[in-house]
């Protein structure tokens, strides 16, 4: 693990008082529903409404962050392309991408924001790391990089103190639509998947093995 995805001292220990999450398999779903349903989730959990980790996959769909520039969207096609309130640029979403949502209540849980990307982004690392791959994160552009190539996308929102959007892990997924934008804003970007090193060849097989990892990085076991 490189410096940058060290884990803060004390980190496991900070939510020993919060109860586990509910766990959803949603498997493949509209994007625009599953957004909404994030949005109105986090605006009507109550102090005490456990948090939820959805995993799931996506139709095709290019979406922009709340800031993003459409300059790096380069030729769509029919790939829709939505604009939604999450940090970042612009990724693609597809089957066989491993999606997860982690609605968690960051102050409940003592996670400051980048505590919380650190935990995603180490648990895709020891994922990686179980199938024999080496994988790092960056301090200065978030997700999981494998040889200069990106496997994980990470672009998260929080308001009133819960988090939603989350981690875009590449299984099987088709990489093509990757090359009619510029991934996460940076023209170039070579994405990878974790059928072609090695790793799970399914996604539920991916999310059965990310499970227990980001559960146990988000300081819940």
């Amino acid at each position: 693990m490189n410096a940058a995805c060290a884990p803060t001292a004390g980190f496991a220990d900070r939510a020993l008082a919060v109860p586990a999450p509910v766990l959803r398999h949603l498997g493949l779903v509209e994007y625009e529903p599953t957004w909404r349903a994030m949005q109105r989730f986090t605006e009507e959990r109550g102090l005490w409404t456990p948090d939820e980790i959805w995993f799931l996959e996506h139709p095709p769909v290019f979406t922009l962050g709340l800031n993003a520039s459409r300059a790096h969207v380069l030729a769509p096609g029919d790939i829709p392309v939505v604009q939604i309130d999450r940090g970042g640029q612009v990724t693609y979403h597809g089957p066989g991408q491993l999606v997860v949502y982690p609605l968690i209540d960051l102050k409940r849980a003592a996670l400051g924001i980048r505590d919380f990307v650190t935990a995603l982004e180490r648990s895709v690392i020891e994922l990686a790391a179980h199938f024999g791959i080496a994988a790092e994160c960056r301090r200065s552009a978030p997700g999981v990089y494998i040889g200069g190539r990106k496997l994980a996308s990470v672009g998260v929102r929080v308001r009133r103190g819960g988090s939603y959007h989350g981690l875009a892990l590449n299984v099987t997924l088709d990489l093509e639509p990757f090359q009619r934008i510029n991934p996460c804003g940076f023209a170039g970007l070579e994405m990878t998947r974790l059928a072609d090193l090695g790793g799970p060849g399914s996604v539920a097989a991916c999310a059965a093995a990310l499970e227990p990892l980001i559960v146990r990085a988000l300081g819940f076991v």
